[in-house]
């Protein structure tokens, strides 16, 4: 919750500072000229500045909660405890009496390897002690075991520090928390603060270093280049036939009640379910080669691609239409002239998301006995817990992906110039 609070709070501030400076150099473009612009799709441009600061926050959210050494420590959240943490406990034997012990507890960065603490045992029945734990993890702590009067011989713990404590409970000490365990065993938790422990999220560099790594060495004898090039393949190959069937098809529906009649059934009951529930399906049909994976991305591509032409063609206004046949035209020029150029729009949208949902399924494709890939990667690296690694695919594919959408926008660009121009 932390930090999304923060980027909120950086979007705000951004937001507000940006509104301000664009009212006051009141740039005399295309945009400020129209009279009407809420509402009006072609008047929104992405703001430039405002997709870099997002990135740089992201990539400052990301520094600051894994202690990055990339930022100064003054903007580094609060890390885990490190160091020396002392608390005492007190040992009651069966006839009532009492004795208070002293435990030291050396807390230490997990890649580090240290020796406990040595402690002088002390006077009474109760004995001081040294333990070791690393960051985020925990110890229990047997104190009895050097204790003149032990458990076996009735000794329980009742307090630490002073506060008393029983099974279950749990009391706040210097560095960490001290609790109780149900045969009466304090554990020691070091305190965590807010960063993330690098098993689960690694700082950036880390992540940029392993990179570097596999670009050198490889990952299970294949480059990095050739892993994100099968990946690229088979998503462009399910893509290409989606869209080369799923076209069609959608244009049949919009302009054909029987096509719309025969096939709607089948689109709207495909559409909602999801690719990855047709693995195993696809595994018994085409096997566990190039080809099943090829064909759950096409199936992932065909319904989207369908959908798309059908809503193109539906959303042509019958003006145009009634126009076209009123200078004469025939169904294949209004097909050409009319159909096809204001269906477009919609084409590329669908395509767009499409490619998007390709990206998502291909990670599951290449779970299929796949021995190259992003996906393959990701789920190799997953099971040793080669988090870098995790986190350097699902990056990787990102950044592919962006690129793939930005090309694909640009031919829309080219190819369908009057795209929110009526």
């Amino acid at each position: 919750m932390i930090p999304f609070a923060l980027y909120v709070a950086i979007f705000a501030i951004a937001f507000i500072v940006a509104s301000q400076i664009a009212k006051r150099r009141a740039l005399q473009d295309y945009t400020s000229l129209k009279t009407v612009t809420f509402g009006d799709e072609s008047a929104v441009r992405p703001n430039r500045a405002a997709g870099v600061v997002s990135i740089l926050t992201i990539f400052l959210l990301w520094g600051m909660f894994t202690g990055s050494a990339l930022l100064p420590g003054f903007l580094h959240a609060p890390g885990p405890f490190e160091g020396t943490a002392r608390f005492t406990y007190t040992a009651q034997a069966e006839d009532g009496r009492r004795d208070d012990a002293a435990v030291t507890v050396l807390v230490h960065k997990r890649e580090v390897e240290v020796d406990a603490p040595e402690v002088t045992p002390g006077d009474g029945f109760a004995k001081d002690d040294g333990v070791k734990v690393a960051q985020w993890r925990n110890v229990l702590i047997a104190v009895d075991k050097n204790d003149d009067i032990r458990k076996r011989d009735g000794a329980q713990v009742v307090a630490i520090d002073g506060q008393p404590i029983s099974p279950g409970a749990s009391v706040k000490v210097d560095g960490g928390t001290v609790s109780l365990s149900d045969k009466g065993t304090p554990n020691f938790q070091p305190a965590n603060g807010w960063q993330m422990e690098p098993l689960y999220l690694p700082a950036p560099e880390a992540v940029w270093t392993r990179m570097l790594k596999i670009a050198d060495e490889g990952f299970r004898n294949t480059s990095l280049l050739g892993h994100l090039g099968w990946s690229l393949f088979r998503v462009v190959a399910g893509f290409v036939c989606g869209a080369i069937i799923g076209i069609p098809l959608g244009y049949a529906m919009g302009l054909s009640n029987w096509f719309r009649g025969w096939f709607d059934p089948i689109v709207e009951f495909m559409r909602p379910v999801p690719p990855l529930a047709l693995i195993p399906l696809v595994i018994i049909w085409a096997g566990i080669g190039e080809v099943g994976k090829i064909i759950l991305l096409f199936l992932a591509a065909l319904w989207i691609m369908a959908i798309a032409a059908r809503s193109g063609v539906s959303g042509v206004k019958i003006s145009k239409v009634h126009a076209a046949y009123s200078l004469g035209a025939s169904k294949w020029q209004i097909m050409r002239y009319v159909i096809i150029p204001n269906s477009l729009p919609e084409i590329f949208t669908g395509a767009r998301v499409a490619m998007g949902v390709c990206w998502g399924t291909v990670v599951a494709a290449e779970l299929v006995a796949a021995e190259k890939g992003a996906g393959m990667m990701i789920m190799v690296a997953s099971k040793f817990q080669n988090t870098d690694i995790v986190i350097m695919g699902i990056v990787l594919i990102g950044i592919i992906g962006f690129g793939i959408d930005m090309l694909m926008r640009y031919a829309e660009r080219l190819l369908v110039p009057w795209k929110g121009k009526g």
